[in-house]
Protein backbone atom coordinates (compact mmCIF):
# COMPACT_ATOMS: atom_id res chain seq x y z
CA UNK A 1 0.00 0.00 0.00
CA UNK A 2 1.22 3.50 -0.84
CA UNK A 3 2.24 5.41 2.27
CA UNK A 4 3.11 9.00 3.08
CA UNK A 5 6.78 8.01 3.21
CA UNK A 6 6.58 6.22 -0.15
CA UNK A 7 5.00 9.32 -1.63
CA UNK A 8 7.74 11.60 -0.38
CA UNK A 9 10.45 9.25 -1.60
CA UNK A 10 8.73 8.76 -4.93
CA UNK A 11 8.37 12.38 -5.94
CA UNK A 12 10.63 14.47 -3.71
CA UNK A 13 13.14 14.68 -6.55
CA UNK A 14 10.65 16.90 -8.35
CA UNK A 15 10.91 19.55 -5.62
CA UNK A 16 14.17 21.53 -5.33
CA UNK A 17 15.76 21.80 -1.92
CA UNK A 18 16.88 25.07 -0.37
CA UNK A 19 20.26 24.99 -2.12
CA UNK A 20 18.74 24.26 -5.52
CA UNK A 21 15.87 26.73 -5.42
CA UNK A 22 16.71 29.97 -7.18
CA UNK A 23 13.96 31.84 -5.38
CA UNK A 24 11.16 31.27 -2.91
CA UNK A 25 8.67 31.96 -5.69
CA UNK A 26 10.28 29.28 -7.81
CA UNK A 27 10.13 26.88 -4.91
CA UNK A 28 6.41 27.47 -4.41
CA UNK A 29 5.73 26.86 -8.10
CA UNK A 30 7.51 23.52 -7.79
CA UNK A 31 5.58 22.77 -4.61
CA UNK A 32 2.29 23.27 -6.45
CA UNK A 33 3.34 20.69 -9.04
CA UNK A 34 4.54 18.43 -6.23
CA UNK A 35 1.15 18.65 -4.55
CA UNK A 36 -0.65 17.59 -7.72
CA UNK A 37 1.55 14.50 -8.00
CA UNK A 38 0.90 13.62 -4.37
CA UNK A 39 -2.83 13.82 -5.03
CA UNK A 40 -2.56 11.43 -7.99
CA UNK A 41 -0.38 8.99 -6.05
CA UNK A 42 -2.67 9.12 -3.01
CA UNK A 43 -5.78 8.04 -4.92
CA UNK A 44 -5.22 4.30 -4.20
CA UNK A 45 -5.53 4.97 -0.46
CA UNK A 46 -8.85 6.69 -0.95
CA UNK A 47 -10.02 3.95 -3.28
CA UNK A 48 -8.95 1.28 -0.82
CA UNK A 49 -10.91 2.95 1.95
CA UNK A 50 -14.08 3.57 -0.05
CA UNK A 51 -17.09 1.38 0.69
CA UNK A 52 -20.58 2.21 -0.44
CA UNK A 53 -22.77 -0.39 1.26
CA UNK A 54 -25.63 0.86 3.41
CA UNK A 55 -24.06 -0.84 6.41
CA UNK A 56 -20.79 1.04 5.98
CA UNK A 57 -22.27 4.43 5.06
CA UNK A 58 -22.36 5.85 8.59
CA UNK A 59 -18.83 4.66 9.29
CA UNK A 60 -17.49 6.17 6.07
CA UNK A 61 -19.28 9.44 6.78
CA UNK A 62 -17.52 9.54 10.15
CA UNK A 63 -14.17 8.83 8.50
CA UNK A 64 -14.73 11.64 6.01
CA UNK A 65 -15.59 14.01 8.87
CA UNK A 66 -12.30 13.12 10.59
CA UNK A 67 -10.32 13.56 7.38
CA UNK A 68 -11.90 16.96 6.74
CA UNK A 69 -11.10 17.94 10.32
CA UNK A 70 -7.47 16.94 9.69
CA UNK A 71 -7.53 18.81 6.39
CA UNK A 72 -8.44 22.05 8.17
CA UNK A 73 -5.31 21.74 10.32
CA UNK A 74 -3.13 20.86 7.36
CA UNK A 75 -4.48 23.82 5.37
CA UNK A 76 -3.51 26.04 8.30
CA UNK A 77 0.00 24.62 8.61
CA UNK A 78 0.69 24.50 4.88
CA UNK A 79 -0.32 28.11 4.32
CA UNK A 80 1.57 29.23 7.41
CA UNK A 81 4.88 27.90 6.14
CA UNK A 82 4.34 29.15 2.59
CA UNK A 83 3.68 32.65 3.90
CA UNK A 84 6.52 32.41 6.39
CA UNK A 85 9.04 31.44 3.73
CA UNK A 86 7.72 34.07 1.35
CA UNK A 87 7.89 36.83 3.99
CA UNK A 88 11.65 36.66 4.49
CA UNK A 89 11.25 36.50 8.27
CA UNK A 90 13.31 33.29 8.39
CA UNK A 91 17.06 34.03 8.13
CA UNK A 92 17.93 33.57 4.46
CA UNK A 93 20.38 30.79 3.68
CA UNK A 94 20.29 29.46 7.23
CA UNK A 95 19.93 25.85 8.29
CA UNK A 96 16.62 26.86 9.82
CA UNK A 97 15.35 28.04 6.45
CA UNK A 98 16.17 24.61 5.03
CA UNK A 99 14.27 22.97 7.88
CA UNK A 100 11.17 25.06 7.24
CA UNK A 101 11.35 24.47 3.50
CA UNK A 102 11.29 20.74 4.23
CA UNK A 103 8.43 21.08 6.72
CA UNK A 104 6.53 23.15 4.16
CA UNK A 105 6.96 20.39 1.61
CA UNK A 106 5.57 17.86 4.07
CA UNK A 107 2.53 19.98 4.92
CA UNK A 108 1.77 20.49 1.23
CA UNK A 109 1.92 16.72 0.76
CA UNK A 110 -0.43 16.20 3.71
CA UNK A 111 -3.01 18.58 2.24
CA UNK A 112 -3.02 16.94 -1.17
CA UNK A 113 -3.00 13.45 0.33
CA UNK A 114 -6.02 14.17 2.55
CA UNK A 115 -7.96 15.81 -0.28
CA UNK A 116 -7.37 12.77 -2.48
CA UNK A 117 -8.28 10.35 0.32
CA UNK A 118 -11.52 12.22 1.02
CA UNK A 119 -12.49 12.27 -2.65
CA UNK A 120 -11.53 8.62 -3.02
CA UNK A 121 -13.80 7.77 -0.09
CA UNK A 122 -16.76 9.43 -1.76
CA UNK A 123 -16.55 12.66 0.23
CA UNK A 124 -16.10 16.33 -0.56
CA UNK A 125 -12.94 18.03 0.74
CA UNK A 126 -13.65 21.27 2.57
CA UNK A 127 -12.50 24.47 0.94
CA UNK A 128 -9.47 26.19 2.40
CA UNK A 129 -10.65 28.98 4.71
CA UNK A 130 -9.07 32.39 5.06
CA UNK A 131 -6.54 32.57 7.87
CA UNK A 132 -5.45 35.41 10.11
CA UNK A 133 -2.10 34.34 11.53
CA UNK A 134 -1.91 37.48 13.61
CA UNK A 135 -4.90 36.19 15.62
CA UNK A 136 -6.47 39.63 15.39
CA UNK A 137 -3.27 41.51 16.04
CA UNK A 138 -1.83 39.38 18.84
CA UNK A 139 1.05 37.89 16.81
CA UNK A 140 3.31 39.14 14.03
CA UNK A 141 4.80 35.88 12.70
CA UNK A 142 5.79 37.30 9.32
CA UNK A 143 7.59 40.27 10.84
CA UNK A 144 9.01 38.87 14.08
CA UNK A 145 10.97 35.63 13.82
CA UNK A 146 10.33 34.69 17.44
CA UNK A 147 6.59 34.97 16.83
CA UNK A 148 6.98 32.78 13.74
CA UNK A 149 8.80 30.12 15.76
CA UNK A 150 6.32 30.27 18.63
CA UNK A 151 3.30 29.73 16.39
CA UNK A 152 5.13 27.01 14.47
CA UNK A 153 5.67 25.16 17.74
CA UNK A 154 2.05 25.66 18.76
CA UNK A 155 0.71 24.40 15.43
CA UNK A 156 2.95 21.33 15.35
CA UNK A 157 2.27 20.42 18.98
CA UNK A 158 -1.45 20.81 18.28
CA UNK A 159 -1.18 18.57 15.23
CA UNK A 160 0.40 15.75 17.23
CA UNK A 161 -2.33 15.83 19.86
CA UNK A 162 -5.12 16.29 17.29
CA UNK A 163 -4.21 13.22 15.24
CA UNK A 164 -3.88 11.18 18.41
CA UNK A 165 -7.32 12.34 19.51
CA UNK A 166 -8.96 11.13 16.30
CA UNK A 167 -7.15 7.81 15.84
CA UNK A 168 -9.85 5.83 17.65
CA UNK A 169 -12.47 7.16 15.23
CA UNK A 170 -10.57 5.58 12.33
CA UNK A 171 -10.19 2.12 13.85
CA UNK A 172 -12.71 0.62 11.43
CA UNK A 173 -10.77 1.75 8.35
CA UNK A 174 -7.28 0.30 8.27
CA UNK A 175 -6.10 2.16 5.15
CA UNK A 176 -7.08 5.58 6.44
CA UNK A 177 -5.89 4.85 9.98
CA UNK A 178 -2.47 3.85 8.67
CA UNK A 179 -2.16 7.04 6.63
CA UNK A 180 -3.28 9.19 9.57
CA UNK A 181 -0.74 7.59 11.89
CA UNK A 182 2.00 8.18 9.34
CA UNK A 183 1.09 11.86 9.19
CA UNK A 184 0.94 11.89 13.02
CA UNK A 185 4.53 10.66 13.26
CA UNK A 186 5.76 13.28 10.78
CA UNK A 187 3.98 16.01 12.77
CA UNK A 188 5.76 14.75 15.89
CA UNK A 189 9.11 15.03 14.11
CA UNK A 190 8.27 18.59 13.10
CA UNK A 191 7.25 19.48 16.65
CA UNK A 192 10.44 18.11 18.15
CA UNK A 193 12.63 19.92 15.62
CA UNK A 194 10.89 23.27 16.05
CA UNK A 195 11.02 22.99 19.83
CA UNK A 196 14.77 22.40 19.67
CA UNK A 197 15.23 25.37 17.34
CA UNK A 198 13.57 27.42 20.07
CA UNK A 199 16.01 26.07 22.66
CA UNK A 200 13.54 23.69 24.32
CA UNK A 201 13.58 19.94 24.79
CA UNK A 202 11.88 17.98 22.03
CA UNK A 203 9.04 16.87 24.30
CA UNK A 204 6.44 18.53 26.54
CA UNK A 205 6.91 18.60 30.32
CA UNK A 206 3.76 18.70 32.45
CA UNK A 207 1.42 21.27 30.86
CA UNK A 208 4.22 23.79 30.33
CA UNK A 209 4.13 25.61 27.02
CA UNK A 210 7.83 26.47 27.29
CA UNK A 211 9.86 29.62 27.72
CA UNK A 212 8.90 32.42 25.38
CA UNK A 213 5.55 30.93 24.37
CA UNK A 214 2.68 33.45 24.57
CA UNK A 215 -0.04 32.81 27.14
CA UNK A 216 -2.57 32.55 24.30
CA UNK A 217 -0.98 29.22 23.31
CA UNK A 218 -1.67 27.57 26.68
CA UNK A 219 -4.74 25.61 25.43
CA UNK A 220 -2.32 23.65 23.24
CA UNK A 221 -0.68 22.28 26.40
CA UNK A 222 -3.56 21.98 28.84
CA UNK A 223 -4.06 18.39 29.95
CA UNK A 224 -0.47 17.30 29.26
CA UNK A 225 0.17 16.96 33.01
CA UNK A 226 -1.73 13.67 33.25
CA UNK A 227 -0.01 11.14 35.53
CA UNK A 228 -2.42 8.21 35.23
CA UNK A 229 -2.38 5.99 32.14
CA UNK A 230 -4.77 3.03 31.79
CA UNK A 231 -5.62 3.38 35.45
CA UNK A 232 -2.00 3.21 36.58
CA UNK A 233 -0.28 6.07 38.42
CA UNK A 234 3.00 6.37 36.53
CA UNK A 235 4.81 7.92 39.48
CA UNK A 236 4.30 4.67 41.40
CA UNK A 237 6.22 2.64 38.82
CA UNK A 238 9.61 4.36 38.83
CA UNK A 239 11.64 6.86 40.82
CA UNK A 240 11.87 9.31 37.91
CA UNK A 241 9.09 11.60 39.13
CA UNK A 242 6.12 13.44 37.70
CA UNK A 243 8.01 15.44 35.07
CA UNK A 244 9.43 12.35 33.41
CA UNK A 245 6.07 10.62 33.62
CA UNK A 246 4.32 13.39 31.70
CA UNK A 247 7.14 13.64 29.17
CA UNK A 248 6.68 9.96 28.33
CA UNK A 249 3.14 10.40 26.97
CA UNK A 250 1.47 12.83 24.59
CA UNK A 251 -2.16 13.43 25.50
CA UNK A 252 -4.90 13.63 22.87
CA UNK A 253 -6.96 16.71 22.17
CA UNK A 254 -10.65 16.45 21.33
CA UNK A 255 -12.10 17.78 18.10
CA UNK A 256 -13.75 20.58 20.06
CA UNK A 257 -10.49 21.56 21.77
CA UNK A 258 -8.59 21.61 18.49
CA UNK A 259 -11.32 23.56 16.74
CA UNK A 260 -11.20 26.18 19.50
CA UNK A 261 -7.43 26.53 19.01
CA UNK A 262 -7.66 26.71 15.22
CA UNK A 263 -10.53 29.20 15.33
CA UNK A 264 -8.16 31.80 16.79
CA UNK A 265 -6.49 31.93 13.39
CA UNK A 266 -9.56 31.95 11.15
CA UNK A 267 -10.18 35.28 9.44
Amino acid sequence: MMTIFNLLDRISADLPNADEATSRRGLFTSMADFGKKVAVAAVPVGAASATYSTKAFAQESSVIDVLNFALLLEYLEAEYYVKGLDSGVIPSGSDEEKVFMQISKHETAHVEFLKAAISGSGGEPIDKPEFDFSARGNFWPFHKYQDFLALSQAFEDTGVRAYKGQAANLMGNAAVLTAALQIHSVEASHASKVRRIRGLMGWITQDERGEGMPAATQPVYDGEDKLVQAGVDLTSLTAFGADSATESYDEPLTKEEVTAIASLFLA
